[in-house]
């Protein structure tokens, strides 16, 4: 089940990576066959012969004399369009499919690319290279999020608003302005190493509910997580809300991944017992 479940976020995430710089490009045909990447039939052209697309969309805008197969995209019938064949769509926008509200409009300009999906799996990859060279603090990371959730929230609140007058303070001295870098560098790897250790804890909690009986590889739980949040940060309106709260609960659990534990909650000991009285016996009257 698990393994099942993966692989279809594998996919997904593939599909979205094959079909976002397709957009970019698209190549007009003459002829029947088969196409990898966004085709368009220009107006009075006729195309004979079945055409088939993969990871890319179709646009008809002349007469396509055969069948129409489109996979991994999306038909684009524009006025005057004719198509004496069959027409079948499989996954179109493979995003929109898994994920429907990623779709652009359904009319767009041939030459504009929707790079916004592509941005989201750019950052995925960045996250996933974080994971995979710092291993150790990611899951210290992972740890503050399961133990101190809300510690963590309210740590990545203080750590952004510290930025900027951080910043400032370091501009003010001559000699740590090229700490300012070292700032903001470590502010880029935090939010993607907390972005990781999020993901994986997302991940490895669905899959656990898929299949409490096994335990997911962490890289796989990884995978899982990232294309649910990714998925999330692609809602209109809401993602924007869920892309603050990555980067605020990441940066709080990468700082905290390097507080240790004892710090955070520090073991108070126990009163020693007081000793027992003694002495010669009190005489009772």
């Amino acid at each position: 089940m698990i393994r099942s479940f993966v692989i279809a976020a594998l996919v997904l995430l593939a599909g979205i990576a094959l079909r976002a710089p397709a957009q970019a490009e698209v190549q007009s045909i003459y002829h029947g066959g088969t196409y990898v990447g966004s085709v368009i039939v220009e107006p009075g052209q006729i195309v004979q012969g079945d055409l088939t697309v993969i990871a890319g969309d179709a646009t008809v805008e002349g007469v396509v004399d055969g069948d129409v197969d489109v996979i991994g995209g999306s038909l684009y019938e524009r006025p005057g369009a004719q198509i004496t064949g069959q027409v079948n769509t499989i996954g179109g926008d493979v995003a929109s499919t898994l994920v429907p509200w990623s779709s652009p409009p359904p009319y767009r300009a041939d030459t504009a690319g929707d790079y916004r999906v592509l941005w989201r799996i750019a950052a995925d990859v960045i996250a996933i290279l974080f994971f995979l060279i710092f291993p150790v603090r990611a899951r210290v990371a992972l740890e503050r999020l399961e133990r101190h959730p809300g510690l963590c929230a309210t740590v990545g609140l203080l750590g952004w608003v510290a930025v900027v007058p951080l910043a400032i303070l370091l501009l003010c001295t001559i000699l740590l302005i090229p700490f300012i870098l070292v700032e903001a560098a470590f502010v880029f790897g935090a939010v993607f190493l907390g972005k990781a250790a999020l993901a994986l804890l997302v991940g490895r909690r669905l899959c656990e509910i898929v299949a409490p009986s096994q335990t997911p590889a962490p890289f796989l739980a990884l995978l899982v997580g990232l294309v649910l949040i990714t998925a999330a940060e692609l809602v209109p309106a809401l993602g924007i809300i869920v892309t603050a709260f990555v980067a605020l609960i990441g940066l709080g659990a990468t700082i905290l991944a390097f507080v240790g534990e004892s710090t955070i909650t520090p073991n108070l000991a126990p009163p020693a017992p007081r000793p027992p009285l003694s002495g010669p016996p009190m005489p009772v009257g």
